[in-house]
């Protein structure tokens, strides 16, 4: 018989060993090695019968072996001095703390909203990048002391586990998750009763959620459960699962992250003395609702919608992930009518306004659509992307928001990710200390140690997927000749949609397989990914990948692992010598797989992608070439061009380098690239370098916009209404006439023009505006490169009887070759975080001749 309900007796901890609870309870273990070992000492076998998880240890640990441990001096010593450590991590200053009073103050609090997050395995609630990125900005953000609130979902399926079928097929299982099994706690009122949000549901519904919560470090992480017994049947399976579901199933569940979100935010803050958050972070357009929730909180003090808009706006950031729009969420603007206004939630708000704020309402976009991105974009005075070329695809795929302006010029930054160094380094690596001056036979030591402890772990996890697919024990004796700690090895593991081409690898089997059986130069590869429960195109790369593997030729030098998730990322980073990622330039957003890869002394092998165009140098690895002109356009001529350049590094300049030894047996070159790699890029990729770089950039400014405007009703109602003024009146902005106060001809390097321009205003003052200059070098077809502004000043005299008014200004020769200059008007208002925040820009009509700008040959 099945049992219908599984939980778990603890056993009462000695009151000797009350500490090892606390230590559990808090997720710094997770990248903590000094902890871990001591939960391995707890019960050696039972720590790997869980996993690494603690709380699963403690839960099955015997009570006699607790006895015994109350009364070993030895680990109660080990015991103290841990709690002692934890004490002083959580309570101590760190770097936020003693940051200097010389620029804007820091944020007393920072909300941090995302769909999901991967502290460790032991909280399976994350997919992939996005949500390991999540985590690693929490963890980092706990060591630096950032004051941090993570908000997301717990979803009681997590996303999937992954195994094949006989013939490769991926298949996918959904273990249900016992929250009480897991480390996290509810956060409960002060009657002990579990605290709890709502939700209006159109048609008298409510969807009701608890609020669980998870300790990283310094940083609570709360994640919102919606399996409680006031929802029906179909509000109970809103967080059944990550990524799962229709339309309306993802639009509540967005719903519920975002407005749900704050409610648990400022319930947690009210029921612990938390200060409430200054800024508010949404990680990915899936949070974006939690704009509404503020809009609608500030509403009953006497701002209208407008108002209430600028004040939520300054103090949020939003931050992008995605190059494509196919990675975006977006929703049928009826069905998101139909959660919002009187029916639903925000009652008295006109459904309208909020569909404004998403829909896709610029050329290009579908007018019925609504964005979960561009309502992101709309309700963040701040956004950014995560990498430099990430940032500047942004710019350009969401350039129709703010019509007039050059990509280079619409206002989305970027902090480029990193990962987090506990996390993700080898014990080995880190315990063999500066790289840069350890001896070279000491770095070539640990990394064949690393291979070698990948290969025993690639092949437990390929025997356990071939019984899985139905094989015999007698038929898997070959597994024991899977992978060679001495040759040369190559991994690849990330989701598996499309851009990311799992199967590059394979464009030429031939070749392929002549680098792998190679007889004094053999490569082996590691795979690992998954595809979307839903994309049948990326599992059918994953099956010829797989029936690749399964050629008895080649699969004891290439292998697929199912089940990718950071429990066998942690072996496979550092276990491989190169790290090889091949998407489509320019879709990857950022790659932090190579990060941590690098951090490991794995030099990566890459298209110029997401960080990798920021930061490749010579000795970090190789860039594989990209296609470019027409064979671009050809996908299929594409990836035959960029495959064979993938083939010709491997066998010509890589695997070369690798075996070339030098007296000694040590590969003299590899080992100085290593070391370069672990000394010079590693502290690039880090988090900590990230999470500051959010708080100096975009953190400090968005508390000081916060304190402007949420906390001054009077500058929010104003600045509200000063945009108001400012759009209906543009119609009414021209630029008339632009005049340079020398010949052209004779423009020399170090010469100044005397610019003067004139500008019809309309409706509005000169302190509603700046008039600027905007010059530069400019190509073939006179467009402006490198532009650079200079503002132009109102001549003394008014209007004239026309009602233009006259700017100028000088602007400096200080280039030569081809330079142009043209003139704008733009939006002037101190709170304004850029003059591109309005969209609005007023530039010479092209029916105006020469006196459209100036042009210098």
């Amino acid at each position: 018989m099945k049992a219908i309900r599984r939980f778990t007796v603890r056993p009462v901890l000695p009151e000797p060993l009350a500490p090892i609870g606390e230590l559990a309870r808090n997720l710094r273990w997770s990248w903590h090695a000094p902890t871990r070992e001591l939960f391995r000492a707890v019960d050696p076998e039972g720590w790997r019968t869980a996993d690494g998880d603690p709380v699963r240890l403690l839960g099955a640990v015997s009570a006699r072996r607790l006895a015994v441990l109350a009364h070993d001096q030895d680990f109660l010593r080990r015991l103290a001095e841990a709690d002692r450590d934890l004490a002083a991590y959580l309570h101590g200053p760190r770097w936020y703390q003693e940051q200097g009073d010389d620029g804007e103050p820091l944020p007393s609090a920072i909300a941090y909203f995302s769909p999901e997050f991967g502290i460790t395995a032991a909280l399976p609630q994350y997919s992939g990048g996005l949500g390991i990125l999540a985590g690693d900005h929490l963890k980092a953000a706990s060591d630096l002391g950032v004051p941090l609130i993570g908000v997301g979902l717990l979803y009681r399926h997590g996303y999937f586990r992954q195994s094949l079928s006989r013939d490769g097929w991926q298949q996918e299982h959904y273990p249900v998750l016992d929250p009480d099994e897991l480390p996290l706690g509810l956060v409960r009122e002060a009657d002990g009763s579990p605290a709890q949000v709502a939700l209006t549901l159109p048609g008298g519904r409510r969807l009701h959620a608890r609020v669980w919560h998870a300790q990283v470090g310094r940083v609570p992480l709360l994640l919102l459960d919606s399996d409680v017994e006031e929802n029906a049947p179909g509000e109970r399976d809103v967080t059944d699962r990550l990524y799962g579901g229709g339309s309306e199933h993802r639009l509540l569940q967005e719903m519920l992250l975002g407005i749900g979100g704050v409610r648990a935010v400022r319930a947690y803050c009210r029921l612990t003395g938390h200060p409430e958050p200054e800024v508010f972070h949404t990680n990915e357009g899936h949070a974006g609702f939690l704009g509404l929730e503020r809009i609608r909180e500030l509403m009953p003090y006497g701002l209208d919608f407008d108002a209430a808009l600028e004040a939520v706006r300054a103090g949020t950031v939003f931050t992008t992930h995605t190059p494509v729009a196919a990675g975006i969420d977006r929703f049928d603007r009826e069905l998101v009518a139909h959660h919002f206004g009187d029916d639903g939630e925000l009652p008295g708000v006109d459904a309208g306004r909020v569909l404004g704020l998403g829909m896709e309402s610029y050329p290009g976009g579908e007018p019925n659509v609504f964005n979960m991105a561009v309502m992101g974009l709309r309700l963040a005075q701040r956004a950014n992307g995560v990498s430099t070329l990430h940032g500047a695809v942004s710019r350009e795929m969401f350039r129709g928001l703010w019509p007039g302006f050059d990509a280079p010029e619409v206002p989305i930054t970027s902090v480029t990710n990193g990962v987090h160094a506990p996390t993700w380094v080898a014990p080995e690596l880190a315990r063999l200390g500066d790289a840069g001056e350890a001896p070279a036979a000491d770095i070539w030591e640990v990394r064949r140690e690393l291979r070698e402890q990948l290969a025993r772990e690639v092949r437990q996890r390929l025997y356990a997927s071939w019984r899985q697919r139905g094989a015999n024990t007698a038929e898997l004796g070959w597994i024991d000749g899977v992978l060679d700690p001495g040759v040369l090895t190559i991994g690849f593991a990330r989701r598996v949609p499309a851009y990311k081409r799992l199967t590059l690898m394979l464009r030429d089997r031939d070749r392929l397989m002549e680098l792998l059986l190679h007889p004094t130069r053999p490569v082996q590869i590691v795979v690992a990914g998954k595809a979307h429960p839903a994309d049948d195109g990326g599992k059918r790369l994953i099956q010829e990948l797989v029936r690749f593997a399964d050629d008895p030729r080649v699969r004891h030098r290439i292998v697929f692992l199912p089940d990718y998730g950071m429990a066998m990322a942690r072996t496979l980073y550092p276990g491989c010598d190169v790290w090889l990622n091949n998407p489509l330039r320019p879709l990857e957003a950022c790659g932090t797989s190579g990060m941590k890869a690098a951090l490991n002394g794995c030099l990566n092998l890459s298209v110029l992608d997401g960080w990798w165009d920021e930061w490749y140098e010579p000795d970090f690895g190789w860039p594989v070439p990209t296609a470019d002109g027409t064979a671009a356009q050809d996908d299929g001529r594409r990836d035959d061009l960029e495959a064979a350049a993938l083939y010709g590094l491997l066998e010509e300049r890589i695997a070369p380098l690798f075996y070339d030894r030098t007296a000694d047996g040590l590969p003299g070159r590899w080992i100085e690239m290593v070391r370069r790699t672990l000394t010079a890029l590693g502290p690039k990729v880090l988090a900590d370098r990230m999470v500051r770089d959010y708080v100096n950039r975009l953190y400090a400014p968005a508390a000081g916009a916060h304190r402007a405007l949420a906390l001054d009703a009077d500058a929010a109602r104003e600045l509200a209404a000063w945009k108001a003024r400012v759009r209906a009146a543009w119609p009414g902005v021209a630029v008339d006439h632009v005049e340079a106060g020398t010949a052209l001809g004779t423009a020399e390097l170090g010469a100044t023009l005397a610019l003067r321009v004139g500008v019809r205003l309309g409706e509005l003052q000169p302190d509603d505006v700046e008039v600027q200059a905007v010059a530069g070098r400019v190509d073939a077809d006179d467009t402006i490169a490198d532009a650079q502004t200079f503002p132009l000043k109102p001549a003394d005299s008014g209007p004239d009887e026309a009602g233009r008014r006259v700017y100028e200004g000088p602007l400096a020769l200080d280039r030569t070759g081809p330079f142009g200059c043209t003139v704008r008007v733009l939006p002037a208002h101190p709170l304004l975080p850029t003059g591109a925040d309005l969209g609005l820009v007023a530039l010479p009509a092209e029916t105006a001749g020469e006196g459209a700008g100036l042009l210098m040959r």
